[in-house]
C-alpha cells in the first residue's frame, strides 16, 4: 500500500518537476525549429531510451513482463491499442503546445496548457468517474493559483493562445486514454509504444508541411536531449505508473504543478523574481493539491 501511495503521488510530482523545466528547453527550440520537427527528434529520442528501458526492465525483471502481461492473451492488442490512442493524443497535444508557444508567452502558454485540471473531471462526469466535492474545491483553488502564477497581463485570444487551448483538451483526452489502458498493459511498455506512434505521425507532419533543416536541429541540440529524455522519456512514463489504480482527476492537480516548477525554474535559471501575486499563486496550488489528497486518505484509513 505504501508503495503504491509513492507511485501515485510522489511519481506526478517529479513528473511535473521535470516538465516544468522543459518549458524554458521547449521555448529555445521553437526559435530554431518548427513544431513537427521538434517533436520528431523528441519522440524519436524518448522512443529510443524506453525501448532501451524495456530491454533492461525484461532482463532484470522477467517474471514481472512475462508472468503479468504476456500471459493475458489481450495483453499485446491492449497493447498496441493503447499505444496508438496515446501516441495520437500526445502528437496532437504536443505539436499544438509547440505551435502556441511560437506565438504566445510561456506564462500563457503554461496557464491555458494546465486547464486540464478543469477538463478531465468535467469529462470524467460523462465517463461515471464523478469527483468528490473536496476534488472541485482542489480545482478552484489550483484554477486560481495558476492565474496568480502566470497571468500577468491581459488575457487575450490570439492565435497561439488558441493552440494551446485545444492543446489542454488533447491533453485531458491524454489523461483520460491512459487512465483506461494503465489497467491491462505495462506503464512503461505503453510510453515506449506511445512514442513510437508520436515519432511516426510527427515525422509524417515534417515532411508534409515543414522544412526541416540538420543545421538548425543541431544548434537546439541540448533542448531538444533535454525535453526527448526527461521531458517525454522519463515525465511521461511516470504519468503512465502513476496513474495505474488512481483518480485521474488527483493525478491531473499533482501534474499541473508544472506551473510553480515553471515559475521557481525561471527565477532560479534566468534570475527572474517572483512577486506577491505569484509567491499567492504558489500556496494557492500547494493548498489544492493538499486538499486533493484528503479524500483517498480517509478511504483508505485503517478502521
Amino acid at each position: 500500500m505504501r508503495g503504491n501511495t509513492v507511485r501515485q503521488n510522489v511519481f506526478p510530482v517529479l513528473a511535473a518537476l521535470i516538465w516544468g523545466t522543459a518549458f524554458v528547453a521547449q521555448s529555445v527550440g521553437a526559435d530554431y525549429v518548427e513544431p513537427f520537427t521538434f517533436n520528431t527528434a523528441r519522440s524519436g529520442i524518448a522512443f529510443l531510451f524506453l525501448l532501451i528501458l524495456c530491454a533492461v526492465f525484461r532482463r532484470t525483471r522477467k517474471q514481472d513482463f512475462s508472468g503479468a502481461a504476456e500471459a493475458r492473451p489481450a495483453a499485446r492488442r491492449d497493447l498496441i491499442l493503447g499505444g496508438i490512442c496515446c501516441g495520437t493524443a500526445l502528437t496532437v497535444a504536443a505539436n499544438l503546445q509547440q505551435k502556441g508557444l511560437e506565438t504566445t508567452t510561456s506564462g500563457k502558454a503554461g496557464f491555458i496548457t494546465a486547464l486540464y485540471i478543469v477538463i478531465v473531471p468535467i469529462a470524467g462526469i460523462f465517463l461515471k468517474k464523478r469527483a468528490p466535492r473536496t476534488i472541485w474545491l482542489s480545482v478552484v483553488l489550483a484554477v486560481a493559483g495558476l492565474y496568480c502564477l502566470c497571468i500577468t497581463e491581459d488575457l487575450t485570444v490570439t492565435t497561439g493562445d488558441f493552440y494551446v487551448l485545444l492543446c489542454a483538451f488533447c491533453f485531458s483526452a491524454h489523461i483520460l486514454i491512459i487512465d483506461h489502458f494503465t489497467q491491462k498493459v505495462d506503464g512503461v511498455e505503453l510510453s515506449c509504444v506511445q512514442f513510437l506512434v508520436a515519432t511516426v505521425l510527427s515525422a509524417a507532419g515534417m515532411v508534409l508541411t515543414e522544412s526541416p533543416s540538420l543545421a538548425a536541429l543541431v544548434q537546439c541540440a541540448w533542448p531538444i536531449l533535454y525535453v526527448g529524455v526527461f521531458s517525454s522519456g522519463v515525465a511521461y512514463t511516470l504519468q503512465i505508473l502513476a496513474q495505474k489504480d488512481s483518480n485521474p482527476t488527483v493525478v491531473s492537480l499533482l501534474l499541473s504543478l508544472e506551473s510553480v516548477f515553471a515559475t521557481l525554474a525561471g527565477a532560479v535559471v534566468l534570475h527572474d523574481r517572483m512577486n506577491g501575486r505569484e509567491y499567492l499563486g504558489c500556496l494557492l496550488m500547494l493548498a489544492a493539491v493538499v486538499l486533493a489528497q484528503l479524500p483517498a486518505s480517509r478511504k483508505h484509513a485503517p478502521a
